[in-house]
């Protein structure tokens, strides 16, 4: 799923292009993929947009003039283009948009499951939707971040997660970070010392820089996750092999040497599989 780097870079360069002419014609728009029908679609036509903002993982599109808001949420496999006028594009997209001129903003979805969804929503519906993500990941301090760990008790690779605490961090970033700063994904949030969350601070800032940074020069995944995915590779710090736990929904990706003191971790799936 892209994360808040992916998503950021996504704004940007969405920016300026999406507020350059009014809209001709909204949709259509797949079943699964539009989550709301009042107001419809259709009342987007003729207004223009105000630009691309970013919550979390999700970009909206509020309009001009203040009344509407278009809200997409990419998921895993949901991607967006701006195509120039006359560029060529998929023939039967999730989401589309044309404006006048030409160009059209294009919401496409790889695989058969449609997890991407588009909303259009009253900016105060559009707060609602939001209101239960958490604060930016990049702009968190020490002591904020303290806070978060010690209010709950769990894995740190989970809570970064946890959109309620943490807004913009996903699997990859998670393990990016945590590498980072030195620290075990299995740790504790309530046993994290001082010194710890100074490391986590700083990790999550400039991991999540380096990203965007490389994103918006158009680095794919191989060149922009040094840990991510890269199982049995040399860890760029010590050179171990990189390790990595199971789960069903994601892995966790490691180095045993720098993270977990040589301690090879078992998800207790795998572990009662080989029992």
């Amino acid at each position: 799923m892209p994360e808040l780097p992916e998503m950021e870079a996504w704004r940007r360069a969405l920016d300026g292009p999406v507020s350059a002419f009014p809209i001709e014609k909204a949709g259509t728009a797949h079943i699964a993929t539009l989550k709301t029908f009042d107001p419809p679609l259709a009342a987007l036509e003729g207004r223009r947009l105000a630009g691309a903002e970013r919550r979390a993982k999700r970009l909206l599109f509020p309009t001009e003039d203040g009344e509407l808001v278009l809200l997409v949420h990419l998921m895993t496999a949901g991607r967006l283009r701006y195509l120039q006028p006359g560029e060529k594009g998929p023939k039967t997209p999730a989401f589309r948009l044309r404006f006048q001129g030409g160009a059209e903003l294009v919401l496409t979805e790889a695989g058969s499951k449609k997890r991407a969804g588009v909303w259009l929503l009253t900016p105060e519906a559009a707060a609602a939707e939001l209101e239960h993500i958490g604060p930016e990941a990049n702009e968190l301090d020490v002591d904020q971040l303290t806070e978060i760990l010690v209010s709950d008790s769990r894995r740190l690779h989970s809570l970064l997660r946890d959109q309620r605490r943490i807004a913009g961090i996903g699997r990859a970033w998670a393990n990016e970070i945590l590498h980072a700063a030195e620290l075990s994904p299995y740790a504790l949030t309530k046993d994290v010392t001082p010194e710890q969350v100074a490391r986590l601070d700083h990790a999550i800032k400039e991991e999540l820089a380096r990203g965007l940074e490389l994103r918006e020069r158009g680095a794919n995944d191989q060149k922009t996750y040094r840990v991510h995915k890269k199982l049995g590779e040399p860890c760029y710090r010590c050179g171990s092999p990189i390790a990595q736990v199971d789960f069903e929904e994601h892995t966790i990706y490691y180095c045993p040497d720098c993270q977990t003191g040589g301690r090879v971790l078992k998800d207790r799936r795998l572990s009662r599989l080989l029992r």
